[in-house]
């Protein structure tokens, strides 16, 4: 029962974070474009996330005649299940039970999110949604070719699937050691988080919205809140891959936080900074570029260690 509270408690302050996060980047995007962002709602616009919240959730749910109706009510709620899945993998400094194999599981639930996506598309029965969640599928299978090569890479460093272990390990800073390595997992997470410039599952100007149009209400504000979910698990699990060494202490989740907030940052500096991606330039980048480049960075990783 006690674990029980715990994670509720957990997946609580998740939601609280990315509710916040959501303020904090239409904030940083107001002043890239010289403007203010969200500033009416109560004190500086502090609540705004849950009046936000508060406005999809009343809102009457839409369901169009003609879609798949269980899939099209299922959809959103397994893509923020499985986004707050990620974070039961949370390297505590003083954890109630943790998974041994934290980085494989982290693997496997990654893996699941396309379903999230392929249903909810196909599910819409609307061409525009259909090609929205085909782009996405083909893009993200694309780039989690990669990211599984560059999480090997760093696990073969870190010589561990523990992710506590990995916060205290001496090789824990494997972007030092391998700044391509790093490159390429940060690229790749902001093609996993459907993030500009690689939005195309949700291309505005021309697919509508994408895999997402004929979702309103309810189920909207859960895809949304998927997406900045995933946006601050990947951040996490960048801060514990590549940037680790966490002296272990009653303080150790100060450190991994203020990382995670800076990558979580760092995806907001990304969004306000560059532009969408040509579709073929983007297959033309996973294939052609980081795949053969992660290939050589495991196999010299591997090497590296078996001299060591």
């Amino acid at each position: 029962m006690h674990l029980l509270i715990c994670i509720l408690i957990n997946y609580l302050m998740v939601l609280m974070a990315m509710a916040f996060f959501t303020l904090l980047e239409r904030k940083i995007l107001g002043y890239i474009q010289i403007r203010k962002g969200p500033n009416k709602v109560s004190l500086m616009g502090l609540p705004q996330p849950f009046a936000d919240a508060i406005k999809l959730f009343t809102k009457e749910l839409s369901l169009p005649t003609s879609s798949n109706l269980y899939p099209f009510i299922y959809s959103p709620i397994m893509g923020l299940s499985l986004a707050l899945l990620f974070w039961s993998l949370y390297p505590y400094s003083s954890p109630m039970y943790f998974p041994m194999y934290g980085a494989l599981l982290f693997l496997c639930i990654s893996s699941l999110n396309v379903y999230a996506t392929l249903s909810a598309g196909w599910s819409s029965n609307s061409k525009y949604a259909l090609l929205g969640a085909i782009r996405s599928i083909a893009q993200t299978i694309s780039y989690e070719v990669s990211m599984a090569l560059t999480l090997l890479s760093a696990l073969i460093i870190l010589l561990s699937f523990n992710l506590i272990l990995m916060t205290s390990s001496q090789w824990s800073w494997v972007a030092l050691m391998f700044p391509p390595l790093f490159m390429i997992w940060f690229i790749t997470s902001l093609a996993e988080t459907n993030r500009t410039p690689f939005d195309l599952s949700e291309g505005e100007s021309e697919l509508v919205s994408g895999f997402n149009v004929e979702f309103s209400a309810g189920s909207f504000a859960l895809i949304f809140m998927a997406e900045y979910t995933n946006i601050l698990t990947m951040s996490l699990f960048t801060s514990i891959f590549f940037f680790g060494m966490i002296p272990m202490s009653m303080f150790t989740d100060i450190p991994l936080i203020l990382k995670t907030m800076f990558f979580a940052f760092l995806f907001i500096w990304v969004r306000g900074t560059l532009p969408r991606m040509r579709y073929d330039k983007l297959m033309n980048l996973a294939w052609k570029s980081f795949l053969p480049l992660s290939l050589s960075i495991m196999i010299l990783s591997t090497s590296m260690m078996i001299l060591i």
